[in-house]
């Protein structure tokens, strides 16, 4: 081996061993001989063997990989490749300088979410490659191989004559080995808020999807899919592909080749700039990662996303609490009250905020959200000129906020705050210190950012480099001031939550409201079954579910909820977050015996197990409390009926609870009989098992109380 390339192998086993975050047990470490370096294949599984990946260069020289799962072929061989704006294509005539070995293996805690301990097991395979040409450039590709997945990603260190890259395109190839069963929207560059399409991989075709009635901040260049795209095998394995510690670097589609069943990485760009990316080294890219489970509740309980990203640097974030809100939200989707003061039918009073206050408070709800409280309402979308709208400081004549806040206080209410920026980035960056400074000194801890319309500066998207900057500069500069985000029209999660614990939910996906104006009929029963193995697989959401009026009578005549009561019960266990809103308003809950789950159920989990289910037919998801041992349970189906069984063996053998179970009564139906709905109490144990039917777009939840 050249003597100059000895030095780069051991130093880069040096550096890997430094910039380790916890102990690694080092496999292999050592210079490869030149007789080693000539073996251009290399091969690393997971820790229970059942996952194996293996890289080559293939007859150019080019990197390649490979993934089977209990011997089934899952990745056909896959390139890895750049392109630049100012230099050739990373790509080929390319050797293996050294290669490194590691196992990861650790618990850590989470400070909320949907489970307390989470074991962080993994092989890593690091390896080196460097162009047998000029310009002689380096870079390292990092394998991690878990249990209930893979993931790597690219590293691009310090080398001489190079200090940046601008990145025209990643090129990271999935050639499936199958034309899979796919849940997918489309690689929108703006938002996530389409409806799930249920199709063969060969027959996605996202193009279709780019004029949409409700939409109107969608950006579709390519038929590309977003992230996390989930699919299921003929031999019945499940699949998700998704990113992971998304950090200063586009958001990635993934471009759908229908010839070879494959997809390829393709970077959301700006029409500002030839290139999507531009970092100075060294750098790391996010992770590129693939969940699979041979059950699809399997993509559920993992915990691969946050386990990629580093660890916790808030330390522990007393000043959040986990709780169900309440808030004046709802009404302005139903056109019942206005966000704008000039209408004369404004939302955000003094006095309609305490009358919410006092709901919370008589009812066991933590907190209110009060949106349309600042002024600019009145300009905020459909203009051009949308900087300097908000100042997020300066409340309408008819909100007192330091009343509303001190009214919540003496009730044992958190106000959480609402800022919406019109998508004008520029003017929020200029006023966060004032802003978060303003929440701080009147303690409230939470804000649910917005991003409606399109991105100011023209030209840049939400899911771009540009904005990805934004979202974490948002994020870091409020856990300065103890403060905690709930973003909307977000940029999408990918795990930073274990990093920043501040970043609590989001939405990125279609919501609830859709059901509310929707001119293509909300969304349809099987749309959260979907979005549970989905949207859910990459963090916590914002759902807002407990409509209790299920028909929106009086206020929307050509719209409704295309659920049961008893399905929008169980959104409180199924949908995780550790926020969540009961969305209804507060005439829809008075006298409902149904309100009690409501009442009951938990926001933050010791552990989760999905019982059962089927990527969008039904899910069942039980969740213990964290602190009480309290346990609920929530399963929804789609527009078919169904029976399951529910089998206790997961409870504590020597306890009893006391069941109140919510479920869809004989007659229930979605469209014709939504609210008929059963309440029954009986004991359960551990050795217990009974059978539920769900009606067509039903569910049920249950509540386990310890005795």
């Amino acid at each position: 081996m050249p003597e100059n390339l000895n030095y780069l192998a051991v130093e880069f086993i040096y550096l890997k061993i430094m910039q380790s975050k916890f102990i690694y047990t080092l496999l292999i470490i050592g210079v490869l001989s030149s007789s080693c370096l000539r073996n251009t294949e290399k091969s690393v599984t997971s820790p229970d063997g059942k996952l194996q990946m293996t890289f080559k260069l293939d007859e150019l020289n080019r990197p390649t990989y490979e993934v089977h799962f209990n011997e089934l072929s899952i990745l056909q061989p896959s390139g890895m490749s750049f392109e630049f704006t100012d230099s050739k294509p990373l790509l080929e005539q390319l050797e293996i300088i050294a290669t490194d070995e590691a196992v990861g293996d650790e618990n850590w805690e989470m400070p909320w979410g949907e489970k307390r301990l989470v074991k962080n097991n993994y092989n890593e395979l690091s390896i080196m490659l460097k162009e047998k040409a000029e310009p002689f450039r380096s870079w390292n590709i990092i394998f991690r191989m878990f249990n209930d997945g893979i993931a790597f990603r690219y590293e691009f260190p310090e080398q001489p004559g190079l200090t940046e890259f601008q990145i025209a395109e990643e090129r990271t190839e999935f050639n499936l080995a199958g034309d899979h069963t796919c849940w997918w929207i489309p690689g929108d560059w703006d938002i996530y808020e389409h409806l799930y399409t249920t199709s063969k991989f060969s027959e996605i075709d996202a193009i279709v999807k780019r004029n949409h009635p409700a939409l109107a901040q969608s950006y579709i260049p390519e038929n590309a899919v977003n992230t996390p795209v989930t699919m299921k095998s003929d031999e019945g394995i499940y699949l998700s592909f998704h990113e992971a510690r998304l950090s200063n670097y586009s958001g990635m589609t993934l471009k759908i080749n229908k010839e070879n069943t494959g997809m390829v990485s393709n970077l959301v760009g700006s029409e500002r700039s030839d290139y999507k990316v531009k970092r100075e080294l060294p750098f790391k890219t996010p992770w590129r990662t693939i969940q699979i489970s041979d059950r699809a509740g399997g993509l559920i309980e993992s915990d691969l996303i946050v386990n990629l990203n580093d660890p916790n640097k808030l330390g522990d974030i007393y000043w959040f609490k986990p709780m169900k809100y309440m808030g004046i939200w709802w009404d302005m989707h139903l056109g019942r009250r206005t966000w704008d003061m000039a209408s004369g039918n404004h939302g955000a009073t003094t006095e309609y905020a305490k009358e919410l206050i006092d709901f919370a408070s008589e009812n066991r709800i933590g907190g209110v959200l009060v949106e349309g409280w600042n002024t600019g309402w009145e300009h905020w979308i459909g203009f051009e000129e949308r900087e300097g709208v908000f100042d997020f400081v300066t409340p309408y004549e008819d909100y007192d906020l330091e009343e509303v806040v001190k009214y919540g206080k003496e009730k044992g209410v958190d106000i959480i705050m609402h800022h919406e920026t019109s998508s004008a980035p520029k003017t929020y960056d200029e006023q966060l210190d004032t802003a978060f400074a303003l929440m701080q000194s009147l303690g409230i801890h939470t804000v649910k950012t917005g991003y409606v319309g399109k991105i100011i500066p023209k030209g840049e998207y939400h899911h771009g480099q540009w904005m990805v900057n934004h979202y974490r500069r948002v994020l870091e500069t409020a856990a300065k001031y103890e403060i905690a985000i709930n973003a909307h029209e977000p940029i999408k999660a990918t795990g930073i939550r274990r990093t920043l614990p501040n970043a609590i939910s989001r939405e990125g996906l279609r919501g609830q409201e859709f059901n509310a104006w929707s001119p293509d009929g909300g969304n349809p029963p099987e749309h959260l079954p979907i979005v549970a193995f989905t949207r859910m697989l990459a963090g916590p959401i914002d759902f807002t579910p407990g409509i209790f009026n299920i028909k929106l009578d009086p206020y929307k005549e050509n719209n409704q909820i295309n659920t049961t009561i008893a399905h929008q019960l169980a959104l409180y266990v199924v949908i995780s977050s550790p926020i969540q809103m009961a969305a209804d308003l507060i005439d829809n809950y008075k006298n409902e015996p149904a309100f009690q789950f409501i009442r009951d159920v938990g926001v933050n989990w010791e552990q989760t197990k999905v019982l059962d289910g089927e990527i969008g037919d039904f899910v069942i998801i039980a969740r213990e409390e964290r602190e009480t041992g309290n346990w609920f349970i929530g399963g929804i189906t789609d527009e078919e009926s169904r029976q399951v069984s529910i089998c206790f063996d997961f409870l504590q053998s020597d306890v009893s609870y006391r069941a109140r179970i919510y479920r869809d009564g004989n007659k229930a139906h979605w469209d014709k009989n939504p609210r008929n709905i059963i309440i029954e109490e009986i004991q359960i144990d551990s050795t217990k098992e009974i059978s539920i039917d769900m009606a067509e777009g039903g569910g049920f939840a249950i509540s386990l109380l310890a005795e």
